[in-house]
């Protein structure tokens, strides 16, 4: 990986690339570090502020030829250009070797770049020892390294030993620990997985070099096998970031709002210095800083600014490192960008479509630029932001305002795109009946237009002869539809059930419930069932629907039986009669006393008794009947009274 400024190394390709002044972001790379590592040393971490430049890089160097051989003093392991066996290191761009995974160094863009190989020795001992010079007293540091296990998960059995390294840091007179931290057991994986391990140290007053320390904790044998890479020493000062009265961390400022003046204020988090000095810079290419002279306190007020320009403040815990890019680390940058406005949009043409459509229309901007909508070309009401595209809500002429991302500096004009919202066939919904037994039309009702019915039929009426729901979707010439829904009842005709008969009172059954109306002569209607004080006598019912959907008619003869007579001479009620059964040829009635005695016989005629029996008056009393017409009879009693 690139050994630029202000970033840490990051593994590839399993890992992200993470600028290392980045607070949240440092807390990420430890939180990745102890993804899957077991045991973490409460002492590793990373520095959680803003880092200095590199001041120790080791990246092991590049090319296909293993070596050389590192430093006297730097390893008790004995060099290589060959298999390491245990106990043995090589300098290499492979490690091809064994079981192990098969896989690049660590440096970003290093062709052929060699990595630090280690297999470890049979007993737990110290493998890597570097003296780092060219520190800063009173200052806190950083050291990381990259590490992989290059046993695979299968190898040994899939019972390979575990790495875990310890890493120390000594003052340079190797009595005092100034930091240790341990990786813990490092899991063997399926696949070859890079890791970042880190400590945080401070110097004492006079010290300017260190002793880094790299330790197994594991023994050697089947497994243990690693590689190191990357190792890397800067300074560590708090996380610095710098805000204006708004409490803005940066600034886009529209080309006419400028000059543009502010005041900075640089915001330590104190996890590192407990105290800090200051010395403000400027830049205009965000790669050459310049220092701003006299500015050295924690609040800066900046000149008239009529273009681009970048501030950051450099800090240190003492005001002797300052101006040692060794000692001292760089806060988050301040940007305030000068925004031309931009051009305003250019329209991607006036819009039509069907209403029940949601058509668009669109405009086109430059990279960077977004669109916000109105509905007036000078002020008015915002419709839409952030897109080129925009629904409108109906017909009218709407107005795209070109938008900068960075400083939302709006175009000084607005582009105006119509459109028209096309009117789509207006059509209703139908319920609609017809006869059984019949056909009927079914209409989309409109002139000129294509048709679709649910039938797949396409001409504007259709001929139909069930119930059911239909629909049809109708297109007008300009391509717009819309559809509707028939519903078509079955009217059932009219069939007699039955004809009830009773006193003066007929009663009309029908099979179905309908809108009927009822005649027993055929010219008055009514639209109840029942017919009272009807005479005896043959009748045509008749059962009519009211939608004209047929008629039922049956002939009936309807017997008037009374219930009682009274033949007392007065004239009224003193005959006993069955009205009705003259209109049958065939025909008899008979009329008993509750003996069972017959008193009256009458065959094929009507029947007229006046209550005598030989000539001599009979008492009041029930008496049954016993009519016949044809193979029908029909019993019943009546009442004699005095």
């Amino acid at each position: 990986m690139g050994k630029g400024k202000r970033y840490c190394y990051l593994p590839r390709p399993n890992t992200i690339k993470v600028h290392k002044s980045q607070k949240h972001f440092k807390y990420l790379l430890l939180t990745l570090l102890l993804f899957g590592v077991s045991e973490l040393h409460a002492q590793l971490g990373f520095c959680t502020g803003n880092s200095g430049d590199a001041i120790f890089t080791e990246t092991f160097g590049t090319g296909v030829t293993d070596g050389p051989p590192l430093g006297a003093g730097v390893t008790s392991y004995t060099f290589t250009s060959g298999t390491p066996n245990d106990g043995d290191y090589t300098v290499s761009s492979t490690t091809n070797y064994f079981d192990w995974h098969d896989t690049e160094d660590h440096t970003e863009n290093d062709l052929n770049g060699k990595a630090f190989i280690v297999n470890a020795s049979f007993t737990a001992d110290e493998f890597f020892r570097r003296t780092v010079t060219g520190l800063c007293e009173n200052t806190s540091y950083e050291f990381s390294s990259w590490l992989i296990s290059l046993q695979t998960s299968q190898g040994c059995g899939g019972n390979g030993i575990p790495v875990n390294v310890k890493f120390e840091i000594w003052d340079s007179t190797n009595t005092t620990l100034l930091a240790s931290g341990d990786t813990g057991n490092i899991p063997n994986t399926s696949s070859p997985t890079w890791r970042p391990f880190g400590l945080v140290f401070k110097t004492a007053p006079e010290q300017t070099s260190v002793i880094l320390k790299m330790k197994n904790n594991s023994d050697g044998g089947c497994g243990n096998d690693l590689a190191i890479d990357d190792i890397v020493f800067r300074s560590c000062g708090d996380f610095i970031g710098i805000s204006d009265p708004e409490l803005a961390t940066g600034r886009g400022i529209c080309d006419d709002e400028v000059p543009f003046n502010t005041t900075l204020t640089a915001n330590p988090d104190f996890t590192i210095y407990t105290t800090h000095a200051y010395q403000w810079q400027v830049s205009t290419d965000l790669v050459n800083w310049t220092d701003i002279v006299g500015e050295t306190n924690q609040t800066y007020d900046t000149p008239a600014i009529f273009n681009d320009t970048f501030y950051r403040v450099l800090v240190a815990e003492d005001a002797v490192n300052l101006t040692n890019s060794r000692c001292n680390s760089a806060s988050e940058i301040f940007r305030i960008n000068v925004v031309s406005r931009p051009l305003a949009p250019i329209s991607n043409g006036d819009g039509a479509s069907c209403a029940n459509d949601h058509g668009t229309i669109s405009v086109s901007v430059p990279e960077g630029i977004t669109v916000n909508w109105y509905d007036s070309a000078m002020g008015g009401l915002l419709l839409a932001e952030g897109s080129t595209v925009f629904q409108p809500p109906g017909t009218g002429t709407y107005y795209a305002e070109a938008v900068s991302s960075l400083g939302g500096c709006g175009s000084a004009l607005r582009t105006a795109v119509a459109f028209e919202a096309l009117p789509i066939p207006v059509l209703t919904d139908q319920v609609l009946a017809f006869c059984e037994n019949t056909t009927t039309t079914l209409s989309a009702g409109l002139e000129a237009f294509s048709y679709a019915w649910s039938t797949g039929e396409t001409t504007r009426d259709i001929t139909v002869d069930r119930p059911d729901t239909y629909s049809v979707t109708v297109t007008d010439a300009r391509g717009c539809s819309n559809s509707k829904s028939i519903r078509l009842e079955e009217i059932p005709m009219p069939v007699i059930k039955d004809i009830r008969s009773e006193g003066y009172s007929i009663e009309i059954l029908t099979e179905t419930d309908g809108s009927y109306e009822y005649s027993i002569d055929g010219i008055d209607y009514s639209t109840s069932p029942i017919f009272e004080g009807v005479a005896g006598g043959r009748y045509d019912i008749r059962v009519r629907e009211d939608n004209d959907c047929g008629e039922a008619v049956t002939s009936f003869v309807h017997f008037v039986v009374p219930t009682f007579f009274t033949p007392n001479g007065d004239g009224r009620n003193d005959i006993f009669e069955a009205e009705g059964i003259a209109f049958f040829p065939n025909s008899e009635i008979a009329i008993y006393d509750r003996t069972g005695k017959l008193l009256k016989h009458v065959v094929d005629g009507p029947i007229s008794w006046n209550g005598t029996f030989n000539n001599s008056p009979l008492p009041e009393s029930d008496y049954w009947y016993m009519i016949r017409v044809a193979d029908t009879v029909y019993k019943g009693h009546f009442s004699l009274k005095r």
